[in-house]
This record gives C-alpha cells, structure tokens and sequence, in this order.
C-alpha cells in the first residue's frame, strides 16, 4: 500500500479537526473541498464568511458548506480566545488589550484554537512566511515535553524504483527553521525526525547524522559538532538506530558504507537524512526534487506540542490536500 493510501485510510478511520487560517485562499479552499469530500478530516476555516462563501460559489465548489468557518475579527471570537492568549503571555508584559489585538490575527487565532483543545491541529503558509507560522506556534502551542528546536522535515518521494531510503520514501530535516544548530539542536532534530518517520511515514526510522567527513576521515569543528550531535542523540533514543558522522554516499550507498563505516549498522541503509545546516538541507531537498524528480512533501513542523504544518508559499492545492492529511496522521499519534 503506497504512503499516501495508508495515511488516507488512517485519516478516514480517525477523522481529526484540521484549521486552516487561510479559509478565503484559492488553494486552501479547493484542498479544503476536497479533504471534505472524501470525509478525512473535519476543516476549520478562517476568515470572513461571505468573502469564503463568494470564493466557494466563484470556485464551483460543492462540499464546502461541510466546513465550520469562523472570523477571527468577530468580538464574540475574541472574547473566547484572548484570556487564553493573556494567560500564556502575561509574563511576557502582555496585556489584554495586546491579547485581544493578536487574537483577531488568524495565524495566532489558530494556534489558540489548538491550544484550546478546539483543533487538533493547524496547516498554513500558503501566503504567510515560514517565520509568521512559527511566531504564533512557538508563542502559543510550544515545544513537546524534553524538545527545545522546532524544525521542518521533508517527505521525499523518490522516483519509483529508486533504490534509496524506505522503497524510495526518504526523510530530510532540517531544511526550513533552523540556520545553525549546535550539537544539542541537531540531536534533537535527528530524534524528532525519527518520530516523524514513525507517526507520519510510517517507516522505521534509520537515522543518518550527515558531515563531509566519514568516522574520522577529515577534522574540523563541524565534524566535531556532528560527533557531538550523535553522542547527544544516542543518549536522547538509545534505542534509534541512528551514526554519524556519515558522508551521503557512506549513509545511502551499500557498497561505499562497506568501505567507509563497516561497522556501522545503518550506512548504506539510512531513510533518514540529517543535515548540519539549513543551508545544506535547504540546498539538497531542492536538488533531489528538481534534479531526481523527486516529490518533496512539507515541510512538517517537528517538535512543537501539537501539530502546526508550514506550507510553501509556493505550494498548489494537492501540496495542502496532502499536508492535511500528514497533519491529521500526526495527530492521531498525539492521542
């Protein structure tokens, strides 16, 4: 059964409540019709409800009246989620007043709705920035308990019969949050991906930590922060089958991983992909998807208490239909 069946099938069995911030968008609109027509999630819009109810006639879409739809701007809205915002950020020297001002924005609107036990979780990006999305999150849902580094992983579909990964099914983090991790963020990043292997995948996560140097091969600072990360991880998930350092072909090729880290037992294996920058991880994920045509799904959001999915602004309705669903299989596992 391919990834995709599986994760529908899931979604459909545990029907989870999906906020979508951007309700009026074209795309989050069309996608929104669509989850709703094949009965995968309950959909949450927000925005003005003549504006969605005009895009909807305009669209020609027919499920979409199944949504419930909101209006952050509307007092009686605020009136129920700015003492839950006041709460969380009081200490912070904010005030009602503040509260009621960042509650009408939709992007925080949905992150307390999902605080608030009223969403099970939130996709948007689709005309806000990675940053924007992240601000709400970090402010109102947090990090997971023992978790201090959110990061975005990539679902990477490789060509059919590619011989890589998981039957071609790779994970790469962090390609979307974090610039520079230290040692500990790239341990944590390496664990949170693996969860993401487990939850959303639905792989068992083989974890490679990547460098330019394989078990010793060259020195430098950045390959001591990779040892480090390692170390760091294994000690965070004993019992992940994760190594560093690794070159790429060390982590993904058999017959180099049989010269570079014989004793290793996940080169030449590895599905998952952990990269020692953004830039490295930003870089790779775009040249595996325009170069090896591969489908790169994300990125999804990882270590946050609830789930939030980042979408690319560049994204169509099928790149929002599917992170609905991932979102909807990561909170199935967050029950």
């Amino acid at each position: 059964m391919e990834l995709f069946e599986r994760l529908t099938k899931r979604a459909k069995a545990n029907r989870r409540r999906i906020v979508l911030p951007e309700g009026a968008e074209t795309r989050n609109i069309t996608a929104a019709d669509h989850i709703l027509a094949d009965e995968l999630a309950d959909i949450i819009l927000l925005g003005n409800p003549e504006e969605i109810a005009d895009k909807a006639k305009e669209l020609g879409l027919t499920h979409i009246n199944r949504a419930t739809v909101l209006d952050p701007a509307d007092e009686k809205n605020i009136d129920k989620y700015a003492p839950l915002f006041f709460e969380l950020r009081k200490n912070k020297g904010v005030t009602m007043e503040d509260a009621r001002r960042f509650t009408a924005n939709e992007l925080y609107f949905g992150c307390l709705m999902v605080k608030a036990g009223d969403a099970d979780g939130m996709v948007s990006g689709a005309i806000h920035t990675t940053g924007d999305v992240l601000r709400a999150a970090f402010q109102i849902i947090k990090t997971e308990p023992g978790i201090n580094t959110v990061s975005g992983a990539f679902i990477m579909l490789l060509p059919e019969g590619s011989p890589y990964g998981s039957n071609g099914l790779m994970i790469f983090a962090d390609c979307a949050v974090v610039p520079d991790p230290d040692a500990h963020q790239l341990a944590e990043i390496a664990v949170c991906a693996a969860r993401t292997a487990r939850e959303v995948a639905d792989i068992d996560p083989r974890v490679a930590i990547l460098s330019f140097s394989t078990k010793g091969s060259a020195k430098h600072e950045r390959v001591d922060k990779v040892i480090e990360a390692t170390r760091i991880a294994h000690e965070m998930a004993p019992e992940l089958h994760l190594d560093g350092e690794l070159q790429t072909d060390a982590a993904i090729v058999p017959v180099v991983a049989s010269l570079k880290a014989p004793q290793s037992d996940i080169a030449g294996r590895a599905n998952i992909l952990v990269f020692p920058s953004l830039e490295v991880g930003n870089i790779a994920y775009k040249l595996v998807q325009r170069i090896a045509g591969a489908e790169a799904v994300g990125p999804l959001l990882q270590g946050l208490a609830a789930p939030v999915s980042d979408l690319s602004r560049g994204c169509v309705a099928d790149d929002i239909y599917k992170t609905i669903i991932m979102t909807a299989n990561q909170a199935i596992h967050e029950d």
